[in-house]
């Protein structure tokens, strides 16, 4: 049976997949992630190619290490209808700022997975899930922020769904499995299709 290599150390994608009853391994991408983009988005790409680039660049640098498996790269972009993209908040300050922002208004969330084999991408896919925010008060987001801590910043949208994070939302449209950044039910149909698990 063919392995599967996770091209990452994200404990909540890791968990997906072992709930799900995926045999993986787990390894460290490493291409510089911030390089990465910089170089993506000098090629004019929008959030949704900018997630899929960077999720193809993780599954590559694993792949030309580990020939003869598969490997899923992962990664999720946000961004507000008008374009205008946001990064990981480098700290507790800027994420209650990023909160500010995005409060009241709705963004997209663009999760992508690319699976690579002996240093070629063989499969894609990138998915959207909307994301309406209720307006949040200065209280609610400092309140929110002690409770949850710097954990937070280890998300694009500093927020955790399947936590204390549903309270921020008015109204979302999408997979759960999107929004946690590993759209399970269209990489489960490849796997099975590529015989990584049974049919």
């Amino acid at each position: 049976m063919m392995r599967l290599i996770l091209a990452s150390q994200s404990a909540g994608r890791r968990a997906v997949l072992a709930q799900a009853g995926i045999v993986h391994q787990a390894m460290s991408a490493a291409c510089d992630e911030e390089v990465e983009k910089a170089r993506l988005r000098a090629q004019g790409v929008d959030a949704a190619g900018l997630a899929l680039g960077l999720a193809e660049a993780k599954a590559l640098s694993v792949s030309n290490q580990d020939k003869g498996a598969l490997v899923l790269g992962c990664d999720q972009t946000l961004a507000l209808d008008d374009g205008t993209q946001f990064d990981k908040a480098p700290d507790m300050a800027a994420l209650a700022a990023q909160l500010a922002v995005l409060s009241g208004r709705t963004h997209v969330l663009h999760a992508a997975m690319a699976i690579a084999y002996d240093g070629a991408i063989i499969w894609r896919h990138v998915e959207p899930a909307r994301m309406t925010m209720r307006p949040l008060s200065a209280q609610f987001i400092d309140a929110y922020l002690e409770a949850e801590g710097p954990d937070l910043l280890s998300g694009v949208g500093g927020y955790r769904i399947e936590g204390r994070g549903i309270q921020l939302f008015e109204q979302i449209e999408g997979s759960h499995f999107t929004i946690i950044g590993l759209p399970l039910l269209p990489l489960l149909a490849y796997l099975r299709d590529a015989g990584v698990i049974a049919q």
